[in-house]
């Protein structure tokens, strides 16, 4: 039996992915244990998973709920600075305190969230494995592909490969913050020049949650590289879904969310809600416990509201999705083979909304100045035409082929039984 190290950005997006994965390896005869700030440990929701808080003194009880307040608001490029300057000091905090508490717990190997350099780095520093988990898109850097913050579309050419390598220079430059953490403890430990956590992924193994059909043309992911497709766990349900749902009644069904972090934007579930009854469509709308009930009672038409709902359940009766394009969301509805109409807000909504229409499984619309009437007629073109489905179909079918929770459970005991990297095919080696 070995004790494995969980370390992720104490979001939801983040963190679910992450204790799904956890999950699999306590029925393979492990132990895990998430690593991070007090207020992390409300998120794990499974008793059998342990947590050991770090940062009482610079991240103490409450910190977390302010830094959600200020990614709640976030609009674009809105905001971004304060952000970056929230995730630079969690990666310091991490890289201060996770050597001790991985000591502390004896950890045998360490599994990450690509987005947080501190996983590697401090596993690097104590000679640990590592295993790094793209729970959002992934952050290997190629001429070809855009930056995971923008919502450009994919050109191969010599203008939009100009463009994206200003890009990553524009990154590095808002990420100066970030990187002069990074930097500094890569020099202090002796690891090699380190500048971005695009630098700080896993020579052994990287787990992503997409799929190659779901990505832009990827020609330069590195052999260790893994598309398993969403990390769930289906033996687990979701003990804050509400079970009521709208009763079939000929109308096609519509499934819109913004998100945990966005579900309070009462204004584009409005708009949302108009456009869904004028397109005739009987739409579920899943706030996040965002909304009050007075605001979710004066939505137009007559949409079934509520903070949580059995998702799976929903998507497999959906005929499309609203979203504002996380990365599980997106994933769960085209497992499920529902098309997917986006409204980006921030972060890299805009970049999985332009995936969605380069694999055409998809539409992205801006949600500034959009106005119901073309709202509804998009959600008719998304939601009834035919080619959209047909592409959100075949995403299900190599989505359903990726292996999922099971086959990154194999890649992390592929990793622990032999200290080696991991390439394609590698079969999964028994762990001691």
């Amino acid at each position: 039996m070995a004790h494995l190290a969980f370390i992720a950005p104490p979001f939801r997006g983040h963190m679910d992915p992450m204790q799904a994965l956890a999950r699999e390896i306590l029925r393979r005869g492990h132990r895990a244990t998430f690593l991070h700030m007090p207020d992390a440990q409300r998120l794990i929701t499974d008793e059998a998973i342990g947590f050991r808080a770090v940062g009482h003194v610079s991240h103490p009880a409450g910190h977390l709920a302010a830094v959600t307040r200020r990614m709640a608001r976030i609009e674009g490029f809105f905001g971004l600075p304060g952000i970056i300057r929230d995730v630079a000091a969690a990666t310091d905090m991490l890289c201060r305190e996770l050597p001790g508490a991985l000591r502390a717990v004896g950890a045998d190997m360490v599994v990450c969230d690509g987005t947080e350099a501190a996983g590697v780095l401090v596993a690097q520093h104590l000679g640990l494995p590592a295993v790094t988990v793209a729970n959002a898109l992934p952050l290997n850097r190629e001429p070809d592909v855009p930056p995971p913050f923008t919502g450009w579309r994919y050109d191969p050419g010599r203008w939009g490969r100009e463009r994206n390598l200003g890009g990553y220079r524009v990154s590095d430059l808002l990420m100066r913050p970030h990187g002069r953490v990074i930097a500094a403890y890569a020099e202090r430990w002796k690891l090699g020049p380190r500048r971005h956590v695009a630098d700080c992924l896993s020579g052994l193994a990287q787990i992503s949650q997409t799929v190659a059909g779901f990505d832009f043309p990827r020609r330069e992911l590195p052999e260790v590289f893994h598309h398993v497709g969403p990390i769930r766990d289906p033996a687990a349900p979701d003990r804050r879904a509400e079970a009521e749902l709208p009763p079939p009644d000929g109308r096609p069904l519509a499934y819109a969310s913004l998100g945990t972090l966005q579900g309070g934007r009462v204004s584009l579930f409005r708009r949302i809600a108009a456009a869904g009854e004028r397109a005739g469509f009987r739409l579920v709308i899943a706030h996040g416990g965002r909304m009050s009930a007075g605001d979710a009672a004066r939505l137009p038409g007559s949409p079934t509201v509520h903070a949580f709902v059995p998702q799976g359940a929903v998507l497999a009766e959906a005929d499309l999705a609203i979203l504002n394009g996380g990365l599980n969301t997106v994933m769960d509805a085209l497992a499920a083979g529902v098309p997917v109409l986006a409204l980006p807000i921030a972060f890299e909504q805009g970049a999985i909304a332009a995936r969605l229409e380069w694999n055409g499984a998809g539409r992205k619309l801006s949600r500034r100045f959009l106005g119901v009437r073309r709202l509804a007629r998009e959600v008719d073109a998304v939601g009834r035409g035919p080619s959209h489905r047909v592409a959100a179909a075949g995403l299900a079918a190599e989505i359903a082929a990726a292996g999922g929770v099971s086959r990154a459970a194999d890649i992390v005991e592929r990793v622990l039984a032999t200290g080696r990297p991991v390439g394609p095919g590698e079969r999964p080696a028994a762990a001691s």
